[in-house]
């Protein structure tokens, strides 16, 4: 089921063959950032769903992006232009395995509602104005990679948030108690704190 608040006036446009390429290649190794214990868990479960709110947007979405062993194309392309540069209007396709970590984080924390999205993709414009006003920026971010969120989860604590990213055993784990925001991304398996 999907529910947008607003048409999205230029979605993403992949041909079929490269998105077929793309999700056969992320299908191999689906949750290579989670443990043998999780990817097996998620891999029995028939669908996998995602409800996001952008909070500089204000584009609401829930939708069903994995179901009977397949990512659903036009699902993954809502969510890359949910999830695009705000500042910009790029869009960038967003690593299938980060949505299945939102998927978890909200199944384990027994969260309903949608997940508030601060940034998902950021163009490397973007990350470089960002960069140039705070140290707390990479430089080389997986933002721009399309494979790092930050959010938070309406009623939950963000100490709960990064609980839970440390606890599935994902790649990045950034807690900003000060802005009150976690970031979860799917590169190397490391944990900070920020302000």
């Amino acid at each position: 089921m999907r529910d947008t608040n607003e048409d999205s006036p230029k979605q993403l446009k992949l041909s079929r063959r490269r998105l077929g390429g793309i999700t056969a290649a992320w299908c191999a190794g689906m949750l290579l950032p989670l443990s043998p214990q999780l990817q097996a868990s998620v891999a029995k479960r028939p669908e996998l769903s995602v409800s996001l709110h952008n909070l500089h947007t204000n584009e609401k979405l829930s939708t069903v992006f994995w179901a009977e062993g397949h990512y659903d194309p036009q699902s993954l392309r809502e969510i890359n232009w949910l999830l695009r540069d705000h500042r910009t209007g790029e869009v960038k396709f967003m690593d299938p395995r980060l949505l299945s970590i939102l998927y978890l984080a909200s199944q384990k924390i027994g969260n309903s509602n949608p997940i508030h999205v601060i940034s998902g993709y950021r163009s490397p414009k973007t990350n470089q104005m960002l960069a140039k006003r705070s140290s707390g920026v990479a430089k080389n971010s997986y933002h721009m990679r399309g494979r790092a969120i930050d959010l938070r989860m309406p009623g939950v604590k963000s100490e709960n948030i990064r609980d839970i990213g440390v606890h599935l055993g994902v790649g990045g784990v950034g807690y900003y108690p000060t802005s009150d925001f976690v970031h979860l991304d799917t590169g190397p398996k490391r944990q900070w704190q920020g302000r």
